[in-house]
């Protein structure tokens, strides 16, 4: 897979410093400054720092079956904060761009799913988060997840960097309010809709347009700092408009802004409370017997096993990490960090950390090292107590980053063999379904899977290529294969 560099501009390869810092995160190797870390480790912070919101939010608020919440305040604080410890371990350990914070994928399965089992607590479903992480650590020592991993073929690795950019740009287009879904009520097929009743409007809308144009310009004229420059030049200008029109939230109007309101005002210090670290128990076995346990623990472990898989070949390609023979650099530590994070999330009651696709926006503006993920990290860390780090920022400054970001990702389609049918067809299912079906890139990784689609085509006599995976007769991984079908049919 061509690990060709499609991201930020960059200036002239800097020389070698020679110092500690540059040699241990290999900054100078990966054509890469501090300076350019730096700005990649703010913009991945901005561009992902609405978790830290929007995480309270999800599980915070939910009952679990004994009429108990965990509360905004608690889980808002533990979420910053194993947010920053685990991008900081990511950093220091598997030395790549590859920032992490409570998957929204595991956390809604919790919420919503889980959380309603009757006889389990808060605690009890944080045990099972805890145990699934603990497994998936395992894999990774055994190195199982590490062999499915490389058991995907290139061309499906590659289109899965092209279905994360469609999946990044249509975050941002729903997060700016571009695109919004569609009411129930409304009675159509059409999930969802362009704008407010068919048209742009409100000032949240022309704040996004201002920074996509302003983004995109920068980029055409090889500007350092492109990404973060129109973050920060549309938040001034979302904190203009706020203070003059008085737009306030989206909730109850279209024409608001869709989480947070960069007003000032908003600016406060609070101590944080931590009372829900350590709170998680193993209770769930005897509540709903350990059938019943065993299954919910399987089913958060496919929920964040494939997710990592298929973001970090993603943001890999973007960041120009992944060897000659398509492996990502340190793919080993990256998957065992990976899977700490279940276990530290659980263990805070905050729920599972995952790698966050919003990553390849700080890769987008240049970072390519660990070093980024420092600056991510100490920023979450520090936003424990200063709201307005992720409260002042609104979706829609972050929005045109989202979507230029995709864009670059998206253009790695090219060198997919798209007339091998056998592996076209399969690329085409793991691009298009990462677009349609859901916010998990799990669903995205089980594209790569072997599909009815691709034996068909075997049979009809598509060229093998003798190295795919979706034939059992060319499979480098028999197991594997067989694997991959299993999980993906229990999915489906």
């Amino acid at each position: 897979m061509s690990s060709e560099n499609t991201a930020a501009p960059q200036a002239h390869k800097p020389n070698a410093s020679g110092g500690a810092l540059d040699r241990y995160f290999k900054i100078t190797e990966r054509g890469s400054s501090i300076s350019a870390e730096i700005r990649g480790g703010l913009a991945a912070f901005f561009a992902m720092s609405y978790i830290v919101v929007l995480n309270p939010l999800v599980i915070g608020t939910g009952a679990d079956s004994a009429g108990n919440t965990l509360g905004v305040p608690q889980v808002a604080a533990v979420t910053a904060l194993v947010a920053g410890v685990m991008t900081i371990l990511m950093g220091v350990i598997a030395k790549q761009p590859f920032a992490m914070a409570a998957g929204l994928g595991v956390n809604a399965l919790l919420a919503s799913t889980i959380a309603t089992t009757p006889g389990l607590t808060w605690a009890d479903i944080m045990g099972l988060v805890i145990i699934a992480g603990l497994i998936m650590t395992v894999l990774v020592l055994t190195g199982f997840r590490t062999a499915v991993f490389e058991a995907v073929p290139e061309s499906l690795k590659t289109a899965i960097v092209a279905g994360i950019g469609f999946f990044i740009a249509f975050i941002g287009l729903v997060d700016s309010g571009i695109i919004r879904r569609m009411p129930d009520a409304a009675g159509t097929t059409v999930p969802v809709s362009f704008g407010v009743g068919g048209h742009l409007l409100g000032w949240p809308t022309l704040v996004f347009i201002f920074g996509l144009f302003l983004t995109i310009a920068l980029f055409i004229r090889n500007v350092r700092g492109a990404i973060l420059i129109g973050v920060v030049a549309s938040t001034a200008l979302s904190i203009i408009l706020e203070a003059v029109f008085h737009i306030g939230s989206g909730k109850g109007n279209p024409t608001g802004w869709s989480l947070n309101v960069p007003a000032l005002n908003n600016f406060s210090f609070s101590a944080p409370d931590f009372s829900l670290i350590g709170s998680a128990r193993f209770g769930a076995f005897g509540a709903i017997g350990v059938l019943g346990a065993s299954l919910l623990v399987f089913a958060i472990l496919l929920s964040v096993f494939f997710d990592a898989m298929g973001v970090s070949v993603g943001l890999a390609t973007e960041a120009g990490t992944i060897d000659k023979d398509g492996k990502v650099e340190n793919i080993n530590e990256v998957l065992l960090v990976d899977a700490v994070g279940s276990v530290v999330g659980g263990g805070a009651s905050g729920s599972a950390n995952q790698i966050f696709v919003e990553s390849a926006t700080g890769i987008g503006e240049g970072a390519r090292t660990g070093l980024a993920n420092i600056v991510t990290g100490v920023l979450f860390l520090v936003a424990i107590i200063a709201s307005p780090l992720v409260t002042i920022v609104p979706f829609e400054a972050v929005a045109p980053a989202l979507v230029v970001v995709g864009f670059l990702m998206v253009r790695q389609a090219v060198h997919i063999d798209w007339q091998d049918w056998g592996l076209g067809i399969p690329a085409f299912m793991t691009i298009i379904s990462c677009r349609c079906r859901t916010r998990s890139l799990t669903v995205l990784v089980q594209g790569s899977s072997p599909t009815p689609s691709s034996v068909w085509f075997r049979v009809a006599g598509a060229r093998c290529t003798g190295s795919c995976t979706w034939c059992p007769q060319c499979s480098s991984s028999t197991s594997a294969w067989v694997l991959s079908t299993v999980s993906r049919t229990s999915v489906d």
